[in-house]
């Protein structure tokens, strides 16, 4: 399956940019609707799973639309083609968000007495490090790495980026002589080391976790698409693989809800467990019809699919602006119709901020990036690509799919 208008999966990355921002915004919602977060309390604690499912998804994606392009052959132009096409789809946003990010923590310094705890963080040099997407590469943590805290991943998928001109040639050979169930078992082979460490270790958040969790990741998202990729399913398939997306859609909540009814001694942060299910999830959504398939299909979800990343990465502006009011004013969030009007305010925020930033910053600068490539001569692209007509203004090749996680 080389083509195709894979819609769920866009679909799908609005449901893992919200399990991120509830996983944020918990202490909010403890103060103003209790009930709600106590019945979603091993959903909402698990939500930092939701960026391994991002990882996933963009090394899916990328494999899809590069592995003819890019895998056959080494092709300098090809890669560095590639690299401007991966700044244009998140680097527009994730400047404007670190820069507010900076912005605000000057505020703090000016106004009020609660200055901010990154104050330190302000110099020349890390402002250089954030610039360039590497602040996360020396760390061995990423907490406090960002002035933007969820721009750790896309620091983590810069680094993926640069990796991937090698990971497609080694991809592209092994998913010739490999058939489609082979490269499904090789996807969760690839998923398995991160999920190893927190079953040694007992924590998912240890030193360095983070290289393990995009590097793997983002490699078995690269896996299960070359596994789709070799599948022709048959109506009957498809509608089997949609029921079995719903099925393992289930069995992820299921999972989650046991774990915390009954937790593991010596792995306390036993939640990581079900990112094992995320690589037979996602390859069945991509072949998948009906139920869930069709649901995360729906205009309305792909729309949100397509504006997740900026949701993502303003959220925690818009967390962080709220503490620090807060602190400032010492406010104080009930379980009252007031409190509750407070936390859907907020929410509001975020995501009328991430409309914001998609229709204004996004979209267009990404279009702008991407003529720096046009040819004008030949209309053709300078990589030595012909032009086509892309029918998802989202995705780098013509077929609509999530290109990026974070």
């Amino acid at each position: 399956m080389r083509t195709g208008d894979i819609k769920a999966l866009t679909g799908l990355r609005i449901l893992a940019a919200v399990w991120v921002v509830l996983f944020h915004f918990r202490p909010l919602l403890e103060a103003a609707a209790p009930g709600f977060r106590s019945a979603l309390a091993p959903l909402l604690d698990s939500g930092a799973q939701g960026v391994d499912l991002f990882f996933i998804l963009s090394g899916f994606v990328l494999t899809w639309n590069y592995l003819d392009r890019m895998g056959p052959d080494w092709s300098t132009r090809a890669t560095l083609r590639f690299l401007w096409l991966r700044l244009a789809r998140v680097w527009p946003v994730y400047l404007v968000t670190m820069h507010l990010a900076a912005l605000w923590i000057i505020f703090t310094l000016n106004v009020g007495h609660v200055p901010s705890e990154q104050a330190a963080t302000l110099t020349a040099l890390n402002y250089v490090r954030q610039l360039f997407l590497v602040q996360l590469w020396t760390e061995p943590y990423f907490d406090g790495t960002s002035w933007d805290g969820p721009a750790w991943s896309i620091s983590a998928e810069w680094l993926a980026y640069l990796l991937f001109a090698v990971l497609v040639l080694v991809v592209f050979r092994i998913a010739r002589v490999t058939r489609a169930r082979g490269l499904l078992l090789l996807a969760v082979a690839a998923a398995a080391p991160p999920v190893l460490l927190l079953m040694a270790t007992g924590q998912f958040y240890t030193p360095w976790s983070w290289l393990p969790r995009i590097v793997m990741q983002f490699t078995a998202g690269a896996l299960v698409c070359a596994a789709v990729r070799r599948l022709h399913p048959d109506h009957r398939a498809r509608r089997l693989a949609g029921v079995a997306a719903a099925l393992l859609g289930a069995a992820v909540v299921a999972s989650l809800y046991w774990l915390d009814a009954h937790p593991i001694r010596t792995i306390p942060d036993a939640a990581g467990l079900v990112d094992l299910l995320f690589v037979p999830l996602v390859a069945a959504l991509a072949i998948g019809t009906g139920s869930l398939p069709a649901l995360l299909a729906t205009p309305p979800l792909v729309y949100l699919g397509q504006v997740s990343f900026s949701l993502y990465m303003v959220h925690e502006l818009v967390h962080t602006a709220w503490n620090w009011a807060v602190a400032q004013f010492e406010l104080q969030l009930g379980a009252d119709l007031a409190g509750k009007a407070t936390m859907v305010g907020l929410i509001g925020a975020a995501v009328t901020g991430a409309v914001l930033l998609y229709h204004l910053v996004e979209e267009p600068a990404r279009r702008w990036m991407r003529a720096m490539l046009d040819d004008p001569r030949s209309g053709a692209r300078c990589a030595g690509v012909a032009a086509a007509p892309s029918v998802d203004p989202h995705a780098d090749a013509p077929t609509p799919l999530p290109a990026r996680a974070g």
